[in-house]
């Protein structure tokens, strides 16, 4: 009788121990409720965290302020896109991890997983469109130089046998030396880490001239300790589009990125962003660019699209 009761009980609780199992594989599961088929959603969804690449001195798009706080039109944005991730997601919170880029970094940064989302003051060319993917498109920008009021050239054919800094791994730097190779014009090409090393050189005489796209060189003038002392001149030699970087064949991210800035421009919201930082007063020295929107950018902000530039 005992024998016949130890196996009873013994049977009833392996009958209750696998009722438990069946309720804990029936309980729901720590996962993301939406459950993304997108690598980046699902690790952003499973850490809680976003790394997010952006600038040090692309004024005013992506840059320090005075309280090594990083600020800008694009950081603005980017920030905006975040948000939108993070309801996507479903998150009850997201760790924003901020990731410092150059031009020379920021596309392996981007490979490498190092940066998950970057939107600073990267053109979006098909020659980069093969190494990473691109976002809709938020500016449009044209290369042009910047020079001292007084004295300096005022457009590329009076560059020959000058000094011409540029910032290493840009547009403007590929342009500049095939402008110099095609037309034979000794140009002599200076390269700098960042804008702001760039702008430094010019400033202190080392070169006569700096090339880059136009918003970023008035941002560059803002920084100058007289900004009344240069100029933006020349004719444009390339027309260029600013989008957000994201790794290659992750369709599935950059459709709630593209979703997130199409509703931005289209809502009007990025064009209030816009007047916050091209025609308000900006740090670090509260000066105000004073450049109203262009044309082409209107027309952006009403139809956007994610077409590389020519």
């Amino acid at each position: 009788m005992f024998s016949v009761r130890r196996s009873l009980l013994s049977c009833c609780l392996a009958l209750g121990l696998a009722g438990l199992g069946v309720a804990a594989r029936g309980a729901p599961q720590a996962v993301s409720p939406a459950q993304p088929d997108s690598p980046t959603l699902a690790r952003i969804a499973e850490t809680g965290t976003i790394n997010l690449g952006h600038r040090e001195s692309s004024v005013p798009f992506s840059y320090y302020d005075n309280k090594r706080q990083v600020v800008g039109y694009s950081q603005d944005l980017m920030l905006k896109v975040a948000d939108a991730i993070k309801a996507e997601l479903k998150l009850p919170a997201l760790t924003l991890r901020l990731v410092p880029v150059t031009s020379q970094n920021r596309i392996p940064l981007v490979q490498n997983g190092t940066v998950d989302l970057e939107c600073g003051s990267t053109s979006h060319t098909t020659e980069r469109a093969t190494q990473v993917a691109f976002s809709t498109s938020f500016f449009v920008i044209s290369t042009r130089l910047l020079v001292k009021r007084d004295g300096g050239p005022r457009d590329f054919p009076e560059l020959a046998g000058r000094r011409v800094v540029v910032t290493s791994g840009t547009t403007s730097e590929r342009l500049l030396r095939s402008y110099n190779e095609s037309h034979g014009s000794r140009i002599q090409l200076l390269t700098a880490r960042d804008h702001g090393d760039a702008f430094q050189a010019l400033e202190n005489g080392q070169v006569d001239a700096l090339m880059l796209d136009d918003a970023l060189l008035y941002g560059e003038r803002a920084k100058a300790r007289n900004p009344d002392d240069w100029i933006v001149t020349g004719t444009p030699m390339s027309a260029e589009v600013y989008g957000c970087m994201m790794r290659k064949d992750d369709p599935g991210f950059k459709a709630v990125v593209d979703r997130a800035l199409t509703r931005l421009m289209t809502s009007g919201e990025a064009s209030k962003i816009y007047t916050r930082w091209f025609q308000r007063p900006i740090p670090p020295k509260g000066l105000n660019l004073n450049w109203p929107p262009s044309e082409a950018l209107l027309k952006l902000f009403r139809q956007p699209d994610d077409r590389p530039s020519p």
